[in-house]
């Protein structure tokens, strides 16, 4: 067993004693309940045990009352003397020496414990086998996730606690259990290759229809469209990915008929679930949609949730000239480095035009705006379009999830209402939970508002579904922000590790080693080069060697913008960022007070990044914090060693 006190860095660092006594509190606590059921403390390492007992089912007992007395004693605590607790079961052989346990048994408990939510009791398989039907507990599966140096990905459950107090989050985010589907790309076999864009928009289509069925994790389009260009082994694809099960077809355009040929495959076992063939009109696309989600519903039901009916909603089909650009949209909006804004753009207006009652066009409009407002587009310019499309989407479809994300984005970047944003957020995931937009999003509010157990909580659930996007680096982000600068860092690593080539991930660790006082290592992230990198990447590496010393780079994309040269929006807040990492404080002042009075007001996103930090205690920043209602406190713990 393996456990870990939630928290306790950031909670040290706002009030010691305080910590201190929580501290003393949970030690009490689980000794003595680690105690009654046999354990053995073999080791404490500040807020975490290392704990061996002498079978699976006295540490699964154990960990159930650890988690009874902890809820019992937050009932009657007030939030600042909560205690809550990650913990962590594996079962295998383990080598002792001079009292410690060591060997690969170990270590996976230790990343079970580190992926579990707060309050959370997760086990590994091996632990299932030996305490299944001998507890009175729910045991929920969860999706198969990579475990470092771990060969395969493994199945892991969560042992629910008899009265688990929810999280705020957890309400919003429901169970992560139930099974996990990849969608692949369709395959493009019209006679016309130019009909690339229909099989594309399609599988998007697909992939948004089977996420709302009840129980059933759908990876994210981000993750999957890998296997386009490179396709690999139904297996391997998902290992990769941690799928129980896969999708896969192709598509046939000729004029107004189409033929989607399909099959559902179970990853593991390589057993064909169903297959068919659907012959089509282009406007029987939506009812051939929610067929093949009710086919893929009947041959999972046994194991999604249960006491919920299995089925996707029914939507109106749109006009046929309408959906075809709609999902030419779709595909352009998706395109890299905005080189698709002006053809995604014309699609949505065409497809709204023609259809003025097509509420998806209408939500997926409003998103892409969403999505590049700030990046490629003033805030100010395309929110209150984005704010008009969203609205007109929910007037015609009150359940989706992506208008209710899209007017939570607004409420978030565009607003500052944050008790709209929560609302708008929580409304999109409970109808969809496989968002992994609304999911990513809501999560970066909540670091911003340094609730950051939510926060994690909400971006793992993001990782689960999209394992192969960016909410690794923002969990991290979480991690790092709360104190948990060890967690947060390896997590940045195996993502390097993963992808050495990318550019965007070599500075994302960089910036993270800088807030953790690694300069050293900081300055060897710095040094990755610049090889295929878009706009946006080239900022932040120029950023992160302002950071470390190097302002050449800095300067000469300062350069860029002032010239316009660089083909990506820079606000008033994004140059703030470079001159307050070059040491130029007033000009760096300057520049926030007039992005906040007249530009983006992106203010809340920046304000935790550590170029912020040689003017965090400025009253003019301090000021702003106010304006936003943002935390005063400080930012982030102490790092743990600098150098």
């Amino acid at each position: 067993m393996f456990t870990d006190m939630v928290g306790f860095s950031a909670m040290a660092q706002e009030d010691e004693a305080n910590a201190l006594e929580r501290l003393d509190q949970h030690n009490r606590i689980l000794r003595e309940t680690i105690s009654k059921h046999g354990g053995r403390e073999v080791k404490t390492v500040g807020d975490a045990f290392l704990v061996e007992f002498g079978s699976a089912l006295d540490a699964a007992r154990s960990a159930l009352e650890i988690q009874e007395e902890l809820r019992r004693h937050n009932e009657s605590a007030p939030e600042h003397e909560k205690i809550r607790v990650r913990i962590g079961l594996h079962v295998g052989d383990v080598v002792q020496s001079g009292g410690d346990l060591f060997g690969d048994a170990v270590n996976i408990a230790s990343r079970i414990e580190a992926l579990a939510d707060p309050g959370g009791i997760w086990l590994s398989q091996q632990v299932v086998d030996q305490v299944q039907n001998k507890l009175p507990n729910p045991i929920v599966r969860l999706p198969p996730v990579a475990l470092k140096n771990i060969r395969l990905p493994i199945t892991l459950y969560r042992l629910v606690p008899s009265e688990e107090s929810e999280t705020p989050a957890r309400r919003v985010a429901g169970s992560p259990g139930g099974r996990t589907l990849a969608i692949l790309p369709l395959a493009n076999i019209s006679p016309d290759p130019n009909d690339e864009y229909f099989a594309d928009g399609l599988t998007e289509e697909l992939i948004s229809t089977l996420s709302q069925l009840p129980g059933l994790n759908v990876i994210a389009r981000t993750s999957v469209v890998q296997y386009k260009a490179a396709p690999k082994p139904i297996a391997q694809v998902g290992q990769e990915l941690g799928a129980d099960t896969v999708l896969e077809g192709s598509v046939r355009k000729a004029g107004n008929r189409i033929r989607i040929s399909l099959q559902l495959i179970d990853a593991v076992s390589q057993r064909h679930l169903w297959a068919n063939t659907y012959n089509r009109e282009v406007n029987d696309v939506f009812a051939v949609q929610s067929e093949i989600a009710d086919r893929t519903a009947d041959s999972l039901r046994p194991t999604l949730s249960a006491g919920v009916p299995a089925e996707a909603r029914r939507k109106p089909a749109p006009d046929p000239a309408a959906y075809d650009a709609y999902l030419r949209g779709l595909v352009a909006s998706n395109l890299d480095e905005g080189r698709g804004i002006e053809d995604a753009i014309r699609s949505f207006e065409t497809a709204t035009t023609l259809d003025p009652t097509f509420a998806d066009a209408f939500a997926a409009w409003a998103n892409f705006y969403v999505v590049i407002a700030g990046s490629y587009r003033p805030l100010r310019e395309v929110m209150p379009r984005a704010r008009e499309l969203a609205a007109r989407a929910v007037e015609l479809d009150p359940e989706s999830s992506e208008a209710h994300s899209a007017l939570g984005n607004i409420a978030l970047q565009f607003d500052h209402d944050w008790d709209r944003t929560e609302i708008e957020y929580g409304r999109a995931i409970a109808l969809n939970p496989n968002n992994a937009t609304a999911l990513s999003f809501y999560g970066l509010f909540l670091i911003s508002q340094e609730r950051f157990d939510e926060a994690k909580e909400i971006l793992r659930r993001a990782v689960r579904i999209d394992p192969r996007g960016t909410h690794h680096q923002v969990l991290a982000w979480a991690e790092i922000e709360s104190g948990n600068f060890d967690h947060g860092l390896r997590l940045l690593e195996e993502e390097r590790d993963r992808d050495p080539t990318s550019v965007q991930t070599h500075v994302g660790l960089g910036f993270s080693y800088v807030s953790a006082g690694r300069m050293t290592d900081a300055r060897r992230e710095a040094d990755y080069p610049l090889r295929d990198a878009t706009a946006l990447v080239k900022f932040d590496h120029a950023l992160l060697n302002a950071l470390v010393g190097r302002p050449e780079e800095a300067r000469a994309v300062l350069a860029q913008i002032d010239r316009g040269e660089l083909p990506i929006y820079t606000s008033a807040a994004d140059r703030a960022m470079m001159f307050a990492a070059l040491g130029e404080k007033e000009r760096a002042l300057d520049l926030i007070e007039q992005d906040t009075r007249e530009g983006d007001q992106v203010f809340w996103l920046f304000y935790r990044g550590p170029f912020f930090d040689p003017i965090r205690d400025d009253p003019r920043f301090v000021a702003l914090l106010r304006k936003f209602r943002l935390p005063t406190r400080g930012v982030r713990g102490s790092p743990p060693h600098a150098d």
